[in-house]
């Protein structure tokens, strides 16, 4: 019958950078509301953990690369809506800013028919005058975007925690191996937003729940310094460590150096100790939720999402970093 509301089972979403961090997340909050999802991943055979998220057959895994048009094409062939979550820290070999951040979103808006709706996954700090290629990156991905499909849904998340993160775990690592914390940005101000909190925004609006043509900016609901958040990991772990906050100048010079170190090393460099000056660059200004987005309700309160605090989520997996083991039966007991 025309005009018909389809299932979710009766739709497919393709997420592009399924397998990440995000990903993961999004795939498993899709899955539960029924729909069938294509992962497009540059290694499929590397995706194949995602399965067990949903049914037989319902998630699968497809190869796709957004420097080749023809995969991006074959991707999204069916595809009802659209997810792009393909983001970079840092750059290696062919994989760069340029091509999948500032170029990606826009190949893919091409690929796809007009009766697709998309929703991609950008930045807070997203602008094209920073001196951040990243950040230069993601506000020209946004732009050229827009330009194709303004109906587009665009998500600005700040740090996102949870299981498996890059921020809380590496700091956690680092504390167990270092008697000092050298950190670059150390009172610039962030707000952790639960990656779980994101994934749940953004199937909503896979369902149609968001409006499009708006760019939603998401944090957690407390806002801290870095130093805070480095010195809450310590706590956590009950580690006494120096935090050594460092000038601007040295975290750039610093993060020149590791850079060039990592690719020396060809990327066997350990992660925890991987840093580049863009980074650097990126950490001097504030990853906040902006008063403009907050006054428009283009947040997850916005949308009716209750953020969740690093209390309720990172204790419980960082409690294998804790200086007298996660195995500490009395510890465990008395706690």
């Amino acid at each position: 019958m025309i005009g018909a509301i389809r299932t979710p089972a009766q739709q497919l979403v393709t997420v592009f950078g399924g397998s990440g961090f995000l990903g993961r997340h999004v795939v498993q909050a899709l899955a539960k509301r029924g729909y069938r999802v294509r992962v497009a991943v540059r290694r499929p055979d590397l995706a194949n953990f995602l399965q067990p998220l949903g049914t037989v057959g319902q998630i699968q895994a497809v190869q796709a690369n957004l420097r080749d048009p023809a995969s991006i094409a074959t991707a999204v062939k069916n595809a009802d809506v659209v997810v792009n979550l393909v983001g970079i820290l840092q750059e290696s070999g062919r994989q760069g800013f340029d091509i999948l951040q500032a170029q990606g979103p826009a190949r893919i808006a091409s690929a796809v028919g007009r009766e697709t709706r998309i929703i991609h996954i950008s930045a807070i700090g997203a602008d094209e005058k920073s001196e951040s290629a990243y950040a230069r990156s993601k506000a020209e991905g946004e732009k050229g975007l827009l330009a194709l499909r303004p109906d587009a849904v665009i998500v600005r998340p700040s740090l996102m925690f949870g299981p498996g993160d890059s921020f809380f775990n590496r700091f956690a690592a680092l504390a167990r191996a270092l008697p000092v914390l050298p950190l670059a940005g150390a009172d610039t101000t962030l707000q952790p937003v639960y990656v779980g909190d994101v994934a749940e925004a953004i199937a909503k609006a896979v369902d149609g729940a968001v409006p499009g043509g708006k760019i939603y900016e998401f944090g957690g609901p407390e806002k801290r310094t870095f130093r805070q958040l480095v010195q809450y990991v310590l706590d956590v772990t009950e580690r006494s460590r120096l935090i050594l906050p460092l000038p601007n100048a040295i975290a750039r010079l610093q993060g020149s150096i590791l850079g060039f170190l990592d690719r020396l090393t060809l990327g066997l460099m350990p992660d925890e100790l991987v840093m580049t000056r863009d980074q650097a660059i990126l950490l001097e200004r504030d990853n906040v939720v902006s008063e403009a987005a907050i006054s428009e309700g283009r947040t997850l309160q916005g949308l009716g999402i209750s953020p969740t605090a690093i209390e309720a989520i990172v204790p419980a997996y960082l409690v294998r970093f804790r200086k007298t083991g996660q195995f500490d039966l009395k510890r465990n007991t008395a706690a």
